[in-house]
């Protein structure tokens, strides 16, 4: 039998993505302050940690996604909130209705994450920005389940996919959002948007992980 992961454990699993945030926030601020308006880690733990107050035990996966997605999507500003806060939210109507989440369940929770990414920001793999840790991320899932590997083996390539991701954009040259006006002077720096991006992916792996029945 396939290993799931319960869906009553959804608070905890946003629980922990607010920690990793909030541990997170002035190494984030700090690289977003190189090319960008250095406020992302300072945006973002407002956000979860808004959304961490907003979380009730006994919340399930879909519930607690859709709080964190609301808050993030109308509490923070700039470009993160709204692609974030969408994010989570159509991963919580792809979790919507599901007792425990087994890896296609999953598979289809990070498509929709993905799809809703693109279609509001517009950007590709390549551009520096959270979608060069997200998108491979989720390929990697997906790949993995397809050669046969387990749930748990498929969040461990995942998680290594988005650190590769991350690491990626030190070398690109940004086409969106403010660090875009930099140019060839982006060239150099991780993107802040892919960090945040891959700290997210790889707490939600271990996470799942460590909860798979």
């Amino acid at each position: 039998m396939d290993r799931t992961f319960p869906t009553a454990d959804g608070v905890r699993l946003v629980r922990d993505l607010a920690r990793v945030i909030q541990e997170n926030a002035q190494h984030l601020s700090d690289i977003d302050g190189l090319i960008g308006d250095g406020d992302h880690g300072v945006n973002m733990s407002k956000g979860f940690t808004l959304a961490g107050e907003q979380l009730t035990d006994g919340q399930d996966l879909a519930s607690a996604l859709q709080v964190l997605g609301n808050v993030l999507l109308n509490e923070i500003g700039g470009a993160m909130g709204p692609l974030y806060g969408s994010f989570f939210r159509a991963m919580a109507r792809a979790a919507r209705g599901q007792e425990a989440v087994d890896a296609a369940v999953c598979s289809a929770m990070l498509h929709a994450g993905l799809d809703k990414v693109r279609d509001i920001g517009g950007a590709e793999v390549g551009d520096k920005t959270l979608l060069d840790a997200l998108a491979p991320a989720v390929a990697a899932f997906d790949h993995a389940l397809d050669g046969g590997e387990s749930f748990g083996s498929a969040l461990q390539a995942m998680k290594a996919a988005a650190e590769q991701g991350r690491d990626s954009t030190r070398d690109l040259v940004a086409k969106k959002g403010r660090a875009s006006r930099l140019g060839e002077r982006s060239r150099g720096v991780l993107d802040p948007g892919a960090i945040s991006c891959s700290l997210l992916l790889c707490t939600m792996a271990d996470s799942i992980g460590a909860a798979l029945d």
